[in-house]
């Protein structure tokens, strides 16, 4: 498929999808916490807290509050171009049928589950065409 009749197909706006991915990029950066007991200030720790993974992590409920408050057509396509970043399917049409079969299932926990999220999708939407390079060119 050209990239042009494929991207007619995606029901999420280019605007969620890179804030998605932009989230999804921040929480896969954090990293097991150092200092747990730490009751520094953290402008004394160079602020590297943010890194660290919290039980009250708000950058995981800043990307599960997005990927709830999308519609389920919108989370599929996520699923889809998951799947097609990764590699596991040759065409989004492909990713788009096959993620049709997890609609009954809590779609946002198994996306904030999977390693590279971001990468993912940035890769995914690149297949069809969408640059976050060039989307924010052209915000600018």
């Amino acid at each position: 498929m050209e990239p042009e009749e494929t991207t007619d197909q995606l029901t999420i706006s280019q605007e969620k999808a890179f804030y998605i991915i932009v989230k999804a990029r921040e929480f896969d950066e954090q990293v097991e916490p150092t200092d747990p007991d730490s009751g520094s200030n953290p402008s004394d720790d160079r602020e590297v807290d943010v890194l660290e993974e919290q039980a009250d992590d708000p950058v995981e409920q800043e990307l599960e509050a997005a990927l709830v408050a999308l519609n389920v057509d919108e989370q599929l396509d996520l699923i889809a171009l998951t799947w097609l970043g990764r590699g596991d399917f040759s065409s989004f049409a492909e990713a788009r049928k096959e993620a049709s079969d997890m609609r009954e299932k809590h779609i946002p926990s198994y996306l904030i589950g999977t390693p590279q999220l971001g990468d993912y999708l940035e890769e995914g939407l690149a297949q069809l065409g969408i640059s976050l390079e060039d989307f924010e060119k052209n915000r600018l």
